[in-house]
């Protein structure tokens, strides 16, 4: 009972901070690590049950995606695609003792772009930077290969890849972060199932309450003008999680 509440309360908010801030497997993963599920294994699940708030977040964006801007929609959601199943592939044929290594170091690049993103992303805009077609959308494709491998701050590394390709409409580049999202996910989710990386019964739980979560979020959302208080406690959870498991791979 104490394992169910403990996912039910991490996939809430996993939930509930990726329809505000992004970021939410942060939370959800370590979760799913502590309930005893393998870290491979805890990395698929807790994308998948990120999954539905993704494709939410992707329809109620849908007017502010469509624009002038380049890349188009559809050749970023093709590369999103092509980097989500890379690495989706590379975590499959990741050694499970090799991954545990790599998981803090992930973790902490994670809860580091996470409480750096919204002043990277404004420095960038104000920049005005841009990249070619070509090179914005490699840097798409390295972006999306590391979502594909593992989902933790995705979000973020997205609004600052597409701050130095030089967009400037936070509107739609939130729309295009989770459209990516949802597409670089499904593809990801698609290879795991096959592979049998699902914990289905842990999936139930998070990825049931992830839902909730998001649907909360969203209302909260547009009641918060101010989500500094927020992002600080997703760092300190970040940063804790972070140290636990370097603790637990090289103590």
């Amino acid at each position: 009972m104490l394992t169910i509440i403990v996912l039910a309360l991490a996939g809430f908010a996993a939930g509930a901070v990726n329809a505000i801030a992004g970021g939410g497997t942060i939370l959800s993963f370590p979760a799913l690590v502590w309930a005893g599920v393998p870290p491979i294994m805890a990395n698929a699940t807790a994308t998948f049950a990120a999954l539905p708030g993704y494709i939410g977040s992707a329809w109620a964006y849908r007017s502010d995606i469509d624009g002038d801007g380049r890349p188009s929609p559809a050749r970023i959601v093709g590369v999103a695609v092509l980097g989500g199943l890379l690495g989706a592939l590379l975590l499959l044929v990741t050694p499970e003792e090799l991954f545990s290594g790599v998981v803090p170091w992930l973790l902490l690049v994670a809860t580091v772009t996470f409480a750096a993103g919204p002043m990277l992303v404004r420095h960038l805009v104000r920049t005005g930077r841009s990249l070619s077609e070509i090179a914005a959308l490699a840097l798409v494709l390295a972006v999306c290969i590391y979502g594909g491998y593992f989902n933790g701050g995705l979000g973020i590394l997205l609004l600052a890849a597409f701050g130095i390709i030089g967009m400037t409409n936070l509107h739609r580049m939130n729309g295009l972060k989770n459209l990516i999202s949802a597409a670089l996910s499904s593809v990801s989710v698609l290879a795991y199932s096959i592979a049998g990386l699902i914990d289905w019964s842990a999936l139930l739980v998070v990825g049931l309450s992830c839902a909730i979560g998001g649907y909360a979020g969203a209302v909260l959302a547009r009641r918060i003008h101010n989500t500094a208080f927020l992002r600080v406690i997703i760092v300190a959870i970040g940063l804790a999680m972070t140290v636990t498991f370097f603790a637990r791979s090289y103590g």
